[in-house]
């Protein structure tokens, strides 16, 4: 399939799999007769693996770093699972940080007309001042 299947397929801009490409975060993609790109169904599953891991916040310098070491003939099991449980457990934290400002929106919310538009009205107030 050519770059433009990829991204209907994917969901990620035609720009977006060049710049992965660019990158080396998916293989380089290989060129027909006529020079357009083919994409293969291993390019596919990287293209989605570099979508979801960046959309979960993964830094395209780690994300370069874990496929370099898939892509290297040597055994690095044990660097590759060491670099995945540090990405999980930064996307932890911030899993926490987000539900922890969640948890604090919602008492907001639900205290609202008790007490929070008091202090929300008190806080203007000194902002007056």
């Amino acid at each position: 399939m050519n770059v433009k299947e990829a991204s209907i397929l994917t969901g990620v801009s035609t720009d977006t799999i060049r710049y992965y490409e660019k990158e080396g975060l998916i293989p380089v993609i290989e060129r027909n007769n006529v020079g357009n790109r083919e994409i293969d169904e291993k390019i596919v599953r990287r293209i989605n693996f570099a979508k979801q891991m960046r959309a979960a916040g993964m830094a395209v310098k780690a994300l370069k770093e874990y496929v370099d070491l898939v892509d290297d003939a040597e055994d690095n099991s044990e660097q590759q699972k060491q670099l995945l449980n540090d990405q999980l457990t930064e996307m932890e934290e911030r899993r926490d940080d987000i539900q922890f400002a969640i948890n604090h929106l919602k008492y907001k919310l639900e205290h609202y007309d008790d007490h929070m538009r008091a202090t929300e009205d008190e806080l203007h107030e000194l902002e007056k001042k």
